[in-house]
């Protein structure tokens, strides 16, 4: 009976302090949506209201109805950045981390050491040279160079699918080489359809970083009609001020389609992490 009532202790006393700490966590978000729905100048009244009294919609319908800043040709341009990028990445990972894992030729495991080695230049070095090198392709104020690059040059992603690929038994592809299977259809009907949790991983990280990205099209996109959703939200801070109704609406559409496909996919992302640290 002391026991039972110890372990009952515990798990409460557990709870409140995971439920203090998610109430922490969810503050800045919880600020950000009640003040999307306040009226002008209430956004810091005290004492401090979680259900805005009045309720107004004015924020939402004045953001979309901006005729300076089309908030839905913003979104509509960082879906066109978004979902591109994210369908090549996970191709060419995966295809990249099924070569490094399960595909024999020379200098295999030095090109992947040089290729994790790239990962430690920072970004601000190769900054100049690739901004030098969208404008010879004439790339600029165009969207190739915020996918391209992140297509080809994401070195996170394949780490990640080979770290996967490496729990997938070789006994697997070995009895499909024998069938007579080349390379890329062992990889199309065998490594992908089991690296399912590591590709939703991947899509996630990779969702998100496009559509969070800020620097890149502050970088190489001047004209306004090709903004996307977090470069337009920085011209929301006006030299008269912030108006914070409107920033925060914009900021809690900004988040939706992320926290959605989070939510959605939660269950692959902590699989595939778990899965893609069994072995290397």
């Amino acid at each position: 009976m002391r026991k039972s009532i110890e372990q009952i202790m515990d798990a409460t006393i557990t709870y409140v302090i995971l439920i203090f700490s998610a109430l922490i966590a969810l503050a800045p978000f919880i600020w950000a949506l009640s003040t999307s729905f306040k009226l002008p100048g209430k956004e810091f009244s005290i004492p401090i209201e979680i259900i805005p009294r009045p309720f107004t919609l004015d924020n939402y319908m004045e953001l979309f109805n901006n005729p300076i800043l089309n908030f839905k040709l913003v979104f509509l341009n960082t879906l066109k950045v978004t979902i591109p990028t994210t369908v090549g990445v996970l191709f060419i990972c995966s295809l990249a981390g099924f070569s490094f894992a399960k595909l024999k030729f020379p200098g295999r495991d030095y090109i992947f050491v040089l290729l994790l080695g790239t990962m430690m230049i920072p970004h601000s070095v190769t900054l100049i040279p690739q901004y030098l090198l969208m404008r010879s392709l004439r790339w600029l104020n165009t969207f190739y160079p915020l996918i391209i690059p992140t297509i080809l040059t994401n070195i996170y992603g394949s780490f990640l699918m080979r770290q996967f690929y490496l729990s997938v038994p070789d006994e697997l592809l070995d009895s499909a080489r024998v069938d007579g299977c080349s390379p890329f259809t062992m990889y199309f009907k065998i490594a992908l359809p089991l690296s399912k949790p590591a590709l939703m991983t991947l899509l996630i990280i990779t969702f998100m970083g496009s559509w969070n990205n800020f620097f890149g099209p502050l970088v190489y996109l001047t004209r306004p009609r090709l903004f996307t959703i977090q470069l337009a939200l920085s011209y929301l801070n006006s030299e008269a001020g912030i108006e914070w109704g409107l920033l925060m609406a914009g900021t809690v559409i900004s988040i939706l389609p992320v926290l959605l496909l989070f939510l959605a996919l939660q269950r692959y992302y902590v699989q595939g992490v778990a899965l893609s640290g069994l072995k290397g």
